[in-house]
């Protein structure tokens, strides 16, 4: 699934396209995704004008001029594609078009035409009063953004007090933090040197200190670098992320331990069903 990085790519490559757009014509070619769409759907987006186009957690959020937001979330394998002759940003690597998967079609007044494709059909979208988005059930127990100043060691140390699961276990709750996922929380884990499997509760309020400039520095990073391509994820204009070639611990099983002075190796262990990799010499 992708995580914050690459929802966070997707969201600026399509904001120049979308953002102050009005949508002259909106199609939907099946009744659903992973949830049937709105009644309204066509009615409500037809015409209407989006005035900013944002992310929470690992939704994009486009907010509407008539008093409702647009939530979209791209699943396992959802992606935009931008026609139209216009692309932001450069062309890493072409992805072909998928016909039979392009779910949704957005044009706009000023000729350009979005395409949503998600093969799995596991994204979804809806339409909310923006109102009331921040007490919907989808954003209402939502922990602080990472990159945000409201996540920090103190509310970290909050979060993790008396309990017995691993951080890692913890860090993917979204009631901590939110838009984390398995990657790069295994980064992070990594580079500040904590075991994903020690129990939170006992790692001291210096490591906390620690461990939150590089769960922001590894997102940042990866922002920067346009997400990761994993599975099916591209960048809006069809381009690839390329952060994946500098993951220091995920996916490098049997590999040297990036960390400096470290003469560790990788090692990979399923937790909770998804892959977790880690240095057993300095991730203590």
């Amino acid at each position: 699934m992708p995580e914050l990085p690459e929802v966070e790519t997707v969201r600026a490559g399509l904001a120049p396209v979308l953002e102050g757009a009005r949508l002259s014509r909106v199609e939907a070619r099946r009744p659903d995704l992973r949830f049937p769409f709105p009644p309204d759907f066509i009615q409500a987006l037809t015409g209407a004008r989006i005035e900013t186009l944002q992310r929470r957690a690992k939704y994009l959020l486009a907010r509407l001029d008539r008093g409702r937001t647009l939530v979209m979330h791209l699943g396992m394998s959802g992606r935009f594609e931008i026609g139209g002759g216009r692309t932001p940003g450069a062309f890493h690597h072409a992805v072909a078009t998928e016909a039979p998967h392009a779910h949704v079609v957005f044009e706009t007044e000023a000729g350009d035409r979005v395409t949503y494709f998600d093969p799995r059909r596991f994204g979804y979208m809806d339409l909310i009063p923006t109102e009331a988005l921040e007490t919907h059930r989808w954003f209402a127990d939502l922990g602080p953004e990472p990159l945000s100043d409201a996540f920090d060691a103190n509310r970290l140390a909050q979060a993790f007090a008396g309990r017995k699961q691993g951080p890692k276990t913890l860090l993917l709750d979204q009631r901590i933090v939110a838009g984390l996922g398995n990657i790069y929380v295994c980064e992070a884990l990594n580079r500040a040197r904590i075991s994903p499997f020690r129990a939170a509760g006992s790692i001291g309020k210096g490591r906390l200190e620690r461990l939150v400039p590089e769960i922001k520095a590894v997102l940042t990073e990866a922002i920067a670098a346009g997400g990761s391509t994993l599975r099916d994820f591209a960048q809006a204009d069809g381009a690839l992320g390329y952060f994946q070639h500098r993951f220091r611990a995920y996916d490098r099983e049997a590999e040297p331990c990036a960390n400096p002075g470290c003469r560790g190796v990788i090692l990979r262990k399923v937790q909770a069903g998804r892959s977790t990799f880690y240095c057993p010499v300095c991730q203590r």
